[in-house]
């Protein structure tokens, strides 16, 4: 088995013996086998856009099948281990460790991961089922990198989705869905620079600062309005204006807002 993959099986019997002593290993799924979960969105996808490989899970063998331990790597060669008791309801403890591995040899394990279990169809499986002792030549690992382009844009809405906006309340309070949207030059690092109001309000309304709520944009998205998700990665100097009840489009200042209620 792969040499980081060794270090991630200690790691976690380790942090077991620790901090879930009392857990058997007949309580645990196939003996606490421990799953590589790259079935949701897959290697490659993780390491472009989340700066990882998908998770490692050992799960409580219930009917439940909750997790007991989750391991994270990151693309840095960082570790973040969740274990978890009461068969799986508790978290117990976060713990961070760094692992001895340089950046070539983590990238060198992705595409192997990527290339033994993703491109197999190999889902949610068990570390050493997988071949993973293997080494990967040239071609997989350019044909790895070159698709990092692929994933560039959603890696970008991913970091706007964490930044905030301005939103009005006509939108929070009133539930007018976006009718209106812009994104100006951000006033700092943590702004994205988008403003999202309902259509309706007048200067008078917009003038009083208690009538505008900063919210991230991943918020506005899920709970407020999922249409802005294809736009939030247009640039500064966007101005967009509701035409449907899915749509926006640039505003050129000859078109009513279309209102709609979520």
């Amino acid at each position: 088995m792969n040499r980081i993959l060794n270090q991630i099986k200690k790691i976690i019997h380790s942090n077991m013996e620790l901090y879930l002593p009392h857990v058997k290993m007949s309580d645990l799924e196939n003996d606490g086998e421990i799953y590589y979960m790259n079935g949701k969105d897959g290697t490659e996808f993780d390491w472009y856009v989340n700066d990882k490989i998908p998770p490692f899970m050992v799960f409580y063998n219930d009917e439940a099948n909750l997790g007991a331990v989750k391991l994270l790597l990151y693309n840095d060669g960082g570790v973040v281990v969740y274990l978890y008791d009461e068969k799986g309801k508790k978290l117990v403890k976060e713990v961070n460790a760094n692992l001895d591995a340089n950046e070539t040899e983590l990238f060198e394990l992705a595409v192997i991961l990527k290339n033994e279990a993703d491109e197999k169809n190999i889902w949610g499986a068990g570390i050493e089922s997988i071949n993973t002792d293997i080494e990967v030549n040239d071609e997989k690992i350019n044909e790895f990198k070159e698709n990092k382009k692929n994933y560039d844009a959603i890696k970008n809405k991913k970091i706007i989705l964490n930044l905030t906006s301005y939103v009005s309340k006509k939108i929070t309070e009133e539930g007018w869905k976006v009718g209106y949207m812009e994104r100006n030059k951000p006033y700092n690092e943590q702004d994205s620079g988008w403003s999202f109001f309902a259509g309706n309000e007048n200067d008078k309304y917009l003038s009083d600062v208690k009538n505008i709520e900063l919210i991230r944009v991943g918020n506005v998205w899920q709970q407020l309005d999922s249409d802005i998700f294809k736009y939030i990665d247009m640039p500064i100097g966007t101005k967009l204006i509701r035409i449907s009840s899915e749509a926006f489009e640039i505003d050129k200042n000859d078109k009513e807002i279309y209102m709609v209620k979520r």
